[in-house]
């Protein structure tokens, strides 16, 4: 016999609310929340730090930029000294700063995920690249693959809280660079409609890319005005020396409409001061040159203030992404990013963990909640790295989609207005009510609104955990990624447009 009682009915509705897709604009976290909460540095340091970035630039300058990046800096005002090394009058990077684009829009190939990278707005997603991937059943590593690459950006497509898919590894199976580079955007824009990032081995290479970029959009005017891709660009080697190659690709990527990341990457304790404040230092001086250089060719192209400070283990040389100092290099950083008022992006969630356990957690929470409190726009790296950035783990991607909803949930923070005071429902409750709160209007009428609920973080007493057999985390994140791969890619390319592709470019994934 059925029971029909209000509890069971009751219970099954509230069930059936949690199970509905919430608006965009109801969720209790979304893209671009608001951070902005946590400043590491007081106003005093952050002068301080801005004062010796500019005495950096002056003084000591860059070294080996290529004989086109000299020419645009040097007609700015920038000077070359007899020692190679092109040095930045304050007045330089001043009038760049007031040239720069600070109010950047990173596109979305569906419309739907366009980032707006303003103000503390804060976005949280993959990068890096990652040799290998992460076997959570054999405990084991492997090659990258241009696969896992393809199955990364779905499975990120389909994770509310990632919000974009900079390239998370390398396609090792790919050994022509080249045919590397334009099947790392192929697998990736065939996989998530969300904002790309990607980088380029060779200037050269750029041109190529732009054209299969040109027929994904439908035409270059096309693309021209929704670049959904972006350039994640290593255009200095710390400490304070230019990438020659790099800065040709910066370029090349330049002319053809294509934002850019200025990623600084020094290491503290190697290529970069030990100190939490001198390796800032270092990254922001560089990336004030970088945004020199992105001005004087094209003054406000869209630029992202890519300060990417490492902490490193100063007992063995061994990265440690996941280290309280690396949450505050980042978290530093983004200030640095305000105080410029420029739309800024640093590494955080990553782990030096070699698996998603204990440790990953705790390292991956801890640098993506400093990130977020700061109002970092640009979160890299925010979900699925581990071994320091060396390994890759399509599980951890998943569970990190969790982590990161609890991060934002942290962002949100605590709305105080006349309706969440609750002195009404306290009354209601205390004065002659039921002595809970417990299926009030209230509370069943802001569930969904206030509260994260994870999708595979398990909140179930241990009897009925007992109950339900003991499920696995791992083993329900597999689960998961394996429910997402066997559906098709809603990124996937039209059939006619896919064809054209790989008749023009040698595309090495099969067709699906």
């Amino acid at each position: 016999m059925t029971d029909h009682s209000p509890r069971r009915s009751g219970r099954a509705a509230r069930r059936a609310a949690r199970a509905a897709p919430l608006a965009a604009d109801t969720r209790p976290v979304r893209a671009g929340l608001e951070g902005g909460q946590y400043r590491p540095l007081s106003d005093t340091d952050v002068t301080r730090i801005h004062e010796a970035a500019l005495t950096a630039l002056e003084q000591i300058g860059l070294a080996d930029a290529p004989p086109s990046g000299i020419d645009h800096m040097t007609r700015v005002g920038a000077t070359l000294g007899a020692d190679g090394r092109l040095r930045f009058p304050r007045a330089v990077v001043e009038a760049a700063l007031q040239t720069a684009n600070r109010d950047v829009t990173l596109p979305s190939r569906d419309m739907k995920n366009d980032l707006h990278l303003t103000g503390n707005r804060v976005h949280f997603g993959t990068a890096g690249a990652a040799v290998h991937m992460v076997d959570v059943d054999g405990r084991s590593y492997r090659d990258s693959t241009v696969q896992d690459l393809h199955d990364a950006a779905r499975i990120a497509d389909r994770l509310d809280n990632i919000h974009f898919v900079q390239r998370p590894m390398v396609a090792r199976d790919i050994p022509d660079n080249r045919e590397m580079d334009l099947n790392t955007i192929y697998a990736c824009c065939s996989g998530t409609t969300k904002h790309v990032g990607t980088s380029f081995t060779e200037p050269g290479f750029v041109a190529d890319a732009l054209e299969m970029l040109h027929m994904i959009a439908g035409s270059e005017d096309a693309w021209r005005a929704r670049p959904f891709v972006s350039n994640s660009n290593c255009f200095v080697v710390p400490p304070m020396k230019f990438a020659t190659d790099a800065c040709l690709v910066m370029e090349a990527c330049i002319a053809g409409g294509m934002p850019v990341l200025l990623l600084s990457a020094g290491m503290a304790g190697a290529t970069a001061p030990s100190t939490i404040a001198g390796a800032i230092v270092q990254s922001v001086a560089e990336c004030l040159a970088g945004v020199v250089y992105v001005n004087a060719i094209a003054p406000g192209h869209p630029a992202i203030f890519g300060t990417w400070p490492f902490g490193l283990d100063l007992r063995t040389g061994a990265m440690t992404v996941g280290s309280g100092e690396q949450a505050l290099l980042t978290a530093g950083c983004a200030q640095m990013h305000k105080f410029y008022s420029l739309p800024g992006g640093a590494a955080a969630g990553a782990s030096d963990s070699k698996l998603p356990d204990m440790q990953a957690g705790w390292e991956q929470m801890c640098s993506n909640v400093m990130a977020g409190l700061s109002g970092l726009n640009m979160v890299y790296e925010a979900a699925g790295m581990h071994a320091s950035l060396l390994g890759f783990c399509h599980e951890s991607l998943i569970l990190g989609d969790d982590l990161i909803g609890q991060a934002l949930r942290c962002v949100r923070g605590i709305e105080v207005d006349d309706t969440t005071l609750a002195l009404d429902q306290i009354a209601e409750v205390c004065l002659g009510g039921p002595g809970h709160y417990l299926g009030t209007g209230e509370t069943l009428g802001r569930m969904q609104k206030d509260h994260v609920y994870p999708s595979l973080g398990d909140r179930t007493s241990p009897k009925e955990w007992a109950e339900k057999g003991k499920p696995d985390l791992l083993k329900n994140a597999t689960s998961r990624k394996q429910d997402i791969l066997a559906t098709p890619s809603a990124a996937r390319f039209d059939p006619d447009l896919d064809s054209a592709i790989r008749a023009r470019f040698k595309i090495h994934l099969p067709l699906a």
